[in-house]
């Protein structure tokens, strides 16, 4: 928080003092800050809690309080005071001693911040009249070529203040300086390290995934896609199932899971997606790989990019949907739900007062039937009363969906990603093993927010940032009724396009590998020599 010295006492508030009412003293200034340091130790003696540490802010001029408003406001978000003083050395030499005496016995953790430009007396009195460290951030002038800041640069020997030209980085090494002894700093300054490293992931493979452009193109004006299968023959399949993106061949006791590239929205199909299908199966493919000390899964070769060899397993008719934010704008979404008034939701009660996009307590199971049986939510309770699953295995599931998306909130975040809400499919085996069947955490199954700008964009109350992949839906909403329109427009190549390499990008994004475009084509060809 931030704390305006004036003639009357200490303020504490955001950044909309004047600068005169910073720069009022009187003489009995000293007395003042030491009586706000006694309600400090009084406060914190109660809560038992060790002193909040501060950063006294001494400016020379009024022009310098922009400069030192975003030092207090980076100081701010690592949970550190900020104090701002203007108390110039040249023109108020005995002021600015009697300011720095008062801070000296102030018993806070403190680290000081001179900010004065052209000759930078300031700093080199501040670190003289202190045993606390001292960093001095002088803003830049070009009147003299820049040569001014020579007078920060070179001080005389016995005087060493740090010198940092940026304001958030003079905040950052007050922060970290004073995160030594306090956890609570420290574990600030982490998750801001944290943070930039995501981003830069992120950026990272947002420029890589661009680069991919030109193979995506290719392969769409190719139409090297996969829409339908009729592959029957080259499994020995006895069956085939079609779902919206899965086409799935029983032959015998395996199931050969094609994950084609069909995109589809308002119960049809709309375009095929350059490569989709390879990241929804390599992505699976990599979360079962990953979480196979959680509970075994139905998994037993992935011949073809393309494709997934598994166990048969009689699938549960229940969805096992996990939720770590309140989100969503479905009809069964949980914020839906709240946001009509809904308290109670699958059997968990729910306080007042959340909002949009919130982090959760905790993560929550909210189960759902599956299409066949209503597609709608469903408490555990009712699950076993309603004979869809005995209690026992009901249990089994549960636990191996909150330790599978806990797992996967961790590994996520290594890389930048926050992982929402997902949902996960069991089903037991002949010898009645339950498995984690179907998919697992892909783009399609899972809603994943991008980790490094969250907390910023909930504070200011907007919505998170994201892979959007509702574009090309949303176009043709525009363009035609996709639900009465018998012959639908062909979606636009641009469209087509970015919509791959956003797959591709997420792909990148989860696993934290290189998407590899020049793998087996998903032709019927390709997919039947791998497999034979």
């Amino acid at each position: 928080m931030l704390g305006f010295v004036t003639g009357t006492g200490i303020a504490t508030g955001k950044t909309g003092a004047s600068a005169l009412g910073c720069q009022a003293v009187k003489p009995n200034f000293g007395q003042e800050v030491r009586r706000a340091s006694r309600s400090h130790l009084k406060m914190n003696a109660a809560s038992g809690e060790g002193l909040k540490p501060v950063c006294p802010i001494l400016m020379g001029s009024a022009s310098d309080m922009d400069r030192c408003k975003k030092i207090a406001e980076a100081l701010e978000s690592f949970g550190i005071d900020a104090d701002l003083r203007i108390a110039s050395a040249h023109k108020v030499p005995a002021r600015l001693l009697k300011v720095i005496e008062a801070y000296n016995e102030d018993p806070r953790p403190k680290v000081f911040i001179g900010v004065a430009g052209r000759s930078n007396a300031l700093s080199g009195v501040l670190d003289c009249a202190t045993t606390s460290p001292v960093i001095s951030c002088p803003p830049y002038s070009d009147a003299f070529g820049g040569t001014d800041l020579y007078s920060s640069i070179r001080m005389p020997g016995g005087v060493a203040p740090a010198l940092v030209l940026d304001p958030a980085g003079a905040a950052l090494m007050a922060a970290k300086i004073l995160g030594i002894n306090n956890s609570k700093v420290r574990d600030a300054v982490a998750d801001l390290q944290r943070r930039n490293r995501e981003r830069l992931f992120v950026d990272d493979v947002l420029a890589t995934s661009t680069s991919l452009t030109p193979e995506i193109q290719a392969r769409h004006q190719a139409k090297d896609v996969i829409t339908e299968t009729n592959l029957g023959n080259t499994f020995g399949a006895s069956e085939k199932k079609s779902g919206k993106v899965r086409d799935q061949y029983l032959a015998g006791d395996k199931i050969y899971l094609v994950t084609t590239d069909r995109q589809s929205a308002f119960d049809r199909v709309l375009a095929a997606i350059p490569f989709k299908g390879q990241v929804l199966n390599l992505s699976s493919a990599w979360w079962f790989k990953k979480t196979e000390h959680i509970i075994p899964n139905h998994v037993l070769s992935v011949p073809h990019p393309y494709v997934t060899v598994a166990k048969k397993c009689s699938p549960f008719p229940v969805e096992f949907v996990v939720r770590g934010y309140i989100t969503g704008s479905t009809s069964t979404s949980l914020w839906t739900n709240y946001k009509n008034g809904v308290r109670n939701y699958c059997g968990i009660n729910f306080p007042e007062g959340l909002i949009k996009n919130q982090k959760l307590e905790e993560n929550v199971l909210t189960p759902t039937t599956k299409e066949e049986f209503g597609d709608k939510p469903i408490s555990p309770a009712e699950i076993v009363s309603s004979g869809l699953m005995t209690q026992q295995d009901f249990d089994a599931c549960a636990k191996a969906s909150m330790e599978l998306f806990a797992y996967g909130q961790e590994l996520a975040r290594e890389n930048g990603l926050i992982l929402v809400d997902t949902k996960y499919e069991f089903g037991k085996d002949a010898d009645g093993v339950i498995r984690l069947i179907d998919e697992v955490h892909t783009p399609d199954s899972s809603r994943f927010w991008i980790a490094p700008t969250f907390d910023e964009k909930f504070k200011k109350g907007e919505n998170p940032e994201n892979v959007d992949k509702e574009f090309l839906r949303l176009w043709f909403s525009d363009n035609c009724d996709p639900y009465k329109d018998e012959i639908l427009p062909e979606a636009p190549q641009d469209l087509v396009v970015e919509l791959g390499r956003r797959y591709i990008m997420l792909y990148q994004l989860i696993t934290g590998e290189d998407f590899d475009t020049t793998a087996t084509p998903p032709s019927p060809e390709a997919i039947a020599k791998s497999i034979s």
